[in-house]
């Protein structure tokens, strides 16, 4: 096994949520169905008929709620793995108390269910009085109903044994290395959730918009141990949030920086290719000037001067920050993808220039900033916990 592959493993563990749902369905059978005369029904291997409900969908609903409110909250800070989730190890306990809350919740709305199975089925009965023979001969009992209903969850460690066949270890190690692509693949779904349901054709959003962004921003850095460009994605996000007003509503140029974020986070390619090219631009810069003040010679003051002054002279800009993210040789999908890598660049490529002229700047430069105010006051925290939610 690969070191960078022992690494990922001791540092996530593996939740697998088990959750049995009762159908309250059973097989439509020819002699259920009353048919006219001459009519015929077409053979099996050409179609088949179906199913029949046994009672009202609705009491099942419940249920169901659970079991993707169980993965969602698994999906918060990990990725799916080998038919469970892949939890970063410092996030199991949150996860292990929420799911045992879900559990009981579970279990008091088993208890409701069968106590009014009976009456559930009666109703349903009633609903239908033309079908009541096919259904009354179908119902299961409340006791083979109630193994029907379950949910529990397990937390385990993944390891390989000591003695495995090259193909064993070659097949997990492959499971393991698609984890980063599963990881941007959830983060594009929540992203393209964001754009369609709350910021495509907006003059302005609410704060709540920024909940499904600082969601997808703590799983990138949660998980940023699976693909060393997440990083700066992560600190592009945080760039971002450090910029939007504290209070009030948010549109104008901050709107559409949010937009052109989940624009490129929508993007599984584009955000690797972002992360990527962050990476490959930063380090150059770093080595150089380090190179440049270690080999610096003290003892000739008049030399070394010039030396630094090209140096300075010749140094990026940072318009070609993104060079070589987008290759000519790749068409973009479409003109609003490009337009909001723009956004992003450009805003870059203004922090960057920033940051060069900050030893410049005096304090009554500081009113050339632009304050962002807008009216009306929202309630962050109860936005936090309202049940508003961007996963399917």
């Amino acid at each position: 096994m690969s070191h960078e592959t022992q690494v990922i493993l001791d540092r996530v563990v593996l939740v697998k949520v088990e959750a049995n749902i009762y159908g309250a369905r059973k097989k439509l059978k020819k002699e259920d169905l009353v048919l006219a005369d001459g009519s015929k029904l077409p053979p099996e291997d050409l179609a088949s008929l179906g199913s029949k409900r046994l009672l009202d969908p609705d009491k099942l609903t419940v249920f169901n709620r659970l079991k993707k409110e169980a993965e969602r909250i698994c999906l918060r800070v990990g990725t799916r793995f080998l038919g469970g989730f892949a939890v970063p190890v410092e996030s199991a306990a949150s996860i292990t108390a929420e799911l045992e809350r879900i559990a009981l919740d579970f279990a008091a709305a088993k208890t409701e269910f069968i106590a009014g199975y009976d009456a559930a089925v009666t109703d349903w009965v009633v609903r239908h009085p033309e079908f009541a023979g096919i259904i009354e001969q179908a119902v299961d009992s409340v006791e083979f109903v109630s193994t029907r209903l379950s949910f529990d969850f397990l937390v385990v460690s993944v390891g390989l044994p000591d003695s495995l066949p090259p193909a064993d270890v070659a097949r997990l190690e492959s499971k393991i290395g698609s984890l980063s692509e599963q990881m941007f693949y959830e983060i594009s779904v929540e992203a393209n959730q964001l754009i369609e349901q709350s910021l495509l054709g907006k003059e302005q959003v609410t704060r709540n918009a920024l909940r499904p962004i600082r969601r997808m921003r703590d799983k990138l850095d949660g998980l940023g141990f699976l693909d060393h460009r997440v990083a700066p994605v992560v600190s592009t996000i945080d760039d971002l949030l450090a910029r939007i007003p504290t209070k009030g509503a948010i549109e104008g140029s901050v709107l559409q920086e949010i937009l052109a974020t989940a624009m490129l986070l929508s993007d599984p390619d584009k955000t690797r290719r972002h992360g990527e090219g962050l990476l490959a631009t930063q380090l150059p810069v770093v080595d150089e000037t380090e190179e440049v003040i270690e080999h610096a010679e003290p003892e000739l003051p008049a030399v070394a001067t010039p030396v630094i002054a090209e140096i300075v002279s010749d140094s990026p800009d940072f318009t070609d920050l993104f060079d070589g993210i987008f290759d000519d040789e790749i068409e973009p999908e479409s003109v609003s993808e490009d337009w909001a890598l723009g956004v992003l660049l450009d805003k870059s490529q203004a922090d960057a220039a920033t940051n060069d002229s900050d030893e410049d700047i005096k304090p009554d430069d500081q009113s050339d900033l632009v304050a962002v105010t807008a009216d009306g006051d929202d309630d962050e925290d109860a936005a936090e916990h309202s049940d508003q939610d961007y996963w399917f």
